[in-house]
């Protein structure tokens, strides 16, 4: 991740605030007093003079708690750094600096969503393409520990376009589309292993319904085999009975023609005549 300092020498932003002031100043005081008037421009010059003092005041407090906010950060206290850089963006809401340092404590932290939106609030800031591509690198930074990688790769496109030479970028362009196609192909392994296991399911409901219906033909085979040989028993114990019945019927005529014959050759009894 880029972090950056403030030095006194590059603080361009101070220069136009401190030119923007005096020039609205002196025209806003001018309206009032003659100019001919040498203690009415006496008086100019110290107003100017305490706008000017105060304007300085507050740009060397924000660049002193962004210059600790980054030995902070140099020093891994990221928390701390973040508290610094928070407290910059508070007194100066423009100032590039805190904003963008402030991403970089977010992420330091693993708090990656927090630090987009602190790299995005800076970019309305940015005096120079140079450091919008650096926004554009830490976005895609983030993206990337997010897994985001696709989007990680538009960010490291959109840092290239502002600043083409930036090899660190380069790098990690080209390591985030590796790193893409190596997960394009495992999303279409993943998903020609999942078709094969589809098929793999369908193959065992089938075999499986399949083993069902022959299981099933086998149970009502076994039950219609039951049910003939119970009728068989049936059939053969209502002959069996049938024949006993029978020769029941046949032993008793016999018994009964046996007692015919025994009542008809008895002699008849007469009665005597008295």
């Amino acid at each position: 991740m880029r972090i950056i300092k403030v030095f006194d020498c590059h603080c361009d932003s101070d220069k136009v605030g401190r030119s923007n002031l005096s020039k609205r100043t002196s025209r806003l005081l001018h309206r009032f007093v003659p100019r001919n008037d040498r203690l009415s421009l006496a008086l100019l010059g110290i107003i100017s003079l305490f706008f000017l003092n105060d304007q300085i005041t507050l740009a060397q407090s924000t660049r002193g708690l962004v210059n600790d906010g980054v030995d902070f950060y140099k020093e891994q206290k990221f928390a701390d750094a973040e508290v610094n850089f928070k407290k910059g963006t508070e007194k100066s809401p423009d100032s590039f600096e805190a904003k963008f340092n402030l991403g970089d404590a977010y992420y330091k932290q693993q708090r990656y969503d927090e630090a987009i939106k602190s790299f995005q609030s800076a970019f309305v800031n940015a005096r120079s393409d140079e450091e919008k591509a650096k926004i554009f690198h830490n976005v895609g930074n983030s993206l990337l520990k997010s897994q985001k990688v696709k989007e990680s790769v538009g960010a490291y496109k959109e840092a290239l376009k502002l600043n083409p030479n930036d090899q660190e970028t380069k790098y990690n362009l080209s390591y985030a589309l590796n790193m893409l196609k190596n997960q394009n192909q495992n999303q279409d392994q993943n998903k020609d292993q999942q078709d094969q296991n589809q098929q793999n399911q369908d193959q065992q409901k089938q075999d499986q319904e399949k083993q069902d219906q022959q299981q099933q033909n086998q149970d009502q085979q076994q039950q219609d085999q039951q049910q003939q040989s119970q009728e068989q028993k049936e059939q053969e114990l209502t002959k069996q009975e049938a024949e006993k019945i029978l020769e029941a019927l046949k032993n008793n005529e016999k018994d009964l023609q046996k007692q015919l014959r025994k009542i008809k050759g008895q002699p008849v009894k007469t009665e005597k005549d008295w």
